[in-house]
């Protein structure tokens, strides 16, 4: 059967990193850009943090980035229109200072290229939590653009995170896919793997950085990235 979409995770999967390492140098350099608006790293953290988990949790059928901005904005007094821009500016820039808590992917260019073969349509499906910007940088880094993908998930498109299992129908509805025809590769067995077997996509798991579910671990098909692209090599 050849797959209708093959659906990519970014962080962790393609892009490979420790997420506490990186975490610390985007919120160091966050915090630096939005110190003109009276927010430390002190004053940042729980509201960012909180804003951050609304998206995550989001079922309202409001746009993550109005969640996430109603959120932040109630809890910091900030307005939103000053400070939108400057984080737009800011993933566009100056989140290139997180780079350094990630690892090259030789591989990664070559995943894709193999899955826009095997497959009709090739998504990255990374969790909607950033601005395009944001999803363009961290591409930048593995020598991808947007472009590389039919879709590419964003705070300004979903509606949904994962692990909601609403996120990858809005995906396949929004691409006409039918879930049963679908590919998800991701390192994270919560949010990509039982997320997206929820609707009936294939799964593999991508085990350099995996992130296990302790209470529930994947048991499906998985291997390390090389032995992730052998597979898709195969199909």
């Amino acid at each position: 059967m050849r797959y209708q979409a093959i659906l990519f995770d970014l962080d962790g999967t393609l892009l490979p990193m420790e997420l506490e390492p990186f975490a610390k140098l985007y919120f160091g350099a966050l915090a630096r850009e939005l110190a003109p608006f009276g927010l430390t790293p002190e004053t940042l953290f729980k509201p960012f943090w909180a804003a951050t988990k609304a998206m995550m949790g989001n079922t309202t059928g409001k746009l993550n980035a109005d969640v996430f901005w109603e959120t932040f904005t109630a809890m910091t007094g900030v307005d939103r229109a000053q400070v939108e821009p400057v984080c737009d500016a800011f993933y566009a820039a100056g989140f290139q200072a997180a780079r350094a808590a990630v690892r090259e992917n030789p591989l990664a260019k070559e995943a894709v290229r193999l899955a826009r073969e095997k497959a009709d349509k090739v998504v990255l499906a990374t969790n909607p939590l950033f601005p395009m910007a944001g999803q363009k940088t961290r591409l930048s880094w593995l020598g991808l653009t947007p472009e590389d993908f039919d879709l590419v998930t964003c705070y300004t498109s979903d509606r949904h995170s994962k692990p909601n299992p609403a996120y990858f129908i809005d995906i396949c509805q929004r691409l006409q896919l039918d879930p049963e025809r679908c590919l998800m590769i991701g390192n994270d067995d919560k949010e990509d793997m039982h997320c997206a077997s929820a609707v009936g996509m294939d799964c593999y798991l991508v085990t350099d950085c995996r992130l296990p579910d302790k209470e529930k671990p994947w048991e499906g098909p998985m291997g390390t990235f090389a032995e992730m692209v052998q597979m898709l090599q195969k199909l």
